[in-house]
């Protein structure tokens, strides 16, 4: 859907021309939204198998999260009769109101990551400054990762030979070419959109090569992060830590850096800092906390991570305070299906703070489930609390916080 707002094309030519130098804020998740971002699971971005419980999941959380806030929900034109359809299908189950609070929207979407995909919204660091503004890191596929097929971890000779041979995949399309083109303009798209609807906010583009789900920020000038999500060639060739850092104090407004090894290939993502470690508010973080059941190398980065808090202060100078959640049982997660994730993204952290509530993930081991809606309650609570059974979403690489964005 092209642009037609005089507005959008004046400051379109104006961002082309923006400084280099301007500064800006990324403030916290917790801070007041316009809206959520949601992508409908286009038949490109999940197995076959997994095609319709994840649309379902997606759909499900676009529910939750209207009972707080508008939710904008991204669909491919092609894709709109489904989602209509979908939602129609929760008239008897959900208020009238929290329904009307969602907005289809057609838009170029292949990936339900709209964390990684979409703009990262932020403000101005000079107070006189009212704009809007939003960055695009154009997406990278995780630093090229995407090529035809991706759907899991498992790229072994077996599990490949297996998909490829199953009846489903025969008409079943793929991320090609094309379709990455899209989805590295995605974000500009999602503006351009915003901004034929009458609301301005402005591109800002930069050299960085990151996705949402990589960064996390207090909104107090401290950040986390991953090195191997954002650091190395497959994403910033050429660019060390100190050059990296020096754009994200530009873009984010950050002063202290708290940074973790990670594993660069453990997953698609490189380790995403959002499903790892999460600021409930400055100075109190949660960390995910692996599953007796869990391979040794996820320990390995739980201890790394909680080393690293252990010694570190935020940019307000003070110590962390830091709560474990622990996963749940894997085994009750995981499914058989070639291409799926070998460990599922089976993380409680990985939720999304909406306007007075948080939504958290519901996996299906109940003593798990319980025990981590009664730790994040009690670490919240002047916010209302709510859970969302998924299955495929984790299944696939990613939970609630991956396929969210937040709209300031």
């Amino acid at each position: 859907m092209p642009p037609t707002n005089k507005t959008w094309h004046i400051k379109h030519r104006e961002e082309l021309n923006m400084d280099q130098n301007k500064e800006f804020i990324c403030p916290s998740e917790t801070s007041p939204h316009i809206a959520t971002l949601l992508s409908f699971p286009s038949a490109r971005s999940t197995l076959p198998e997994l095609h319709l419980k994840t649309r379902n999941e997606i759909i499900s959380l676009a529910t939750t999260i209207a009972e707080f806030e508008p939710v904008r929900l991204h669909a491919r034109p092609e894709d709109l009769p489904s989602a209509e359809s979908m939602l129609a299908e929760r008239k008897s189950s959900i208020p009238e109101s929290h329904l009307a609070n969602i907005t289809l929207v057609a838009a170029p979407t292949n990936h339900c990551w709209i964390r990684d995909t979409g703009p990262v919204y932020v403000r101005s660091a000079d107070e006189t400054d009212t704009t809007r503004y939003a960055i695009d890191f154009q997406f990278c596929e995780w630093g090229h990762k995407t090529t035809e097929r991706i759907y899991g971890s498992d790229h072994s000779p077996a599990a490949a030979e297996a998909v490829e041979n199953s009846p489903q995949y025969a008409d079943w399309p793929v991320m090609d070419v094309a379709a990455q083109i899209e989805n590295t303009a995605f974000a500009a798209s999602v503006l351009e959109l915003e901004n034929a609807s009458g609301v301005s906010v402005t591109r800002v583009q930069t050299h960085l090569k990151l996705e949402g789900g990589g960064i996390e920020v207090d909104g107090e000038g401290t950040f986390m992060a991953t090195e191997s999500s954002i650091i190395g060639d497959a994403r910033n060739p050429g660019l060390g830590k100190a050059d990296i850092e020096a754009e994200l104090r530009r873009l984010l407004g950050v002063s202290a850096f708290v940074w973790f090894p990670g594993r660069i290939g453990l997953d698609v993502t490189d380790v995403h800092i959002d499903a790892e470690a999460r600021f409930i508010r400055p100075g109190v973080v949660v960390v995910c906390r692996p599953h007796d059941e869990a391979e040794k190398v996820h320990w390995d980065i739980y201890r790394e991570i909680r080393d690293v808090l252990e010694k570190s202060m935020d940019a307000r100078g003070r110590r962390f305070e830091v709560h474990d959640v622990v996963e749940p049982d894997p085994r009750l997660v995981k499914g058989d299906l070639p291409g799926e994730e070998v460990a599922p993204a089976a993380s409680y952290v990985n939720f999304y703070f909406a306007n007075g509530g948080l939504v958290m993930p519901a996996f299906g081991d109940v003593a798990a489930d319980t025990a981590a809606f009664e730790l994040i309650k009690s670490l919240v609570p002047d916010r209302e609390v709510r859970q969302v059974d998924v299955n495929a979403l984790p299944r696939t690489g990613g939970v609630l916080h991956c396929v969210t964005q937040q709209v300031m």
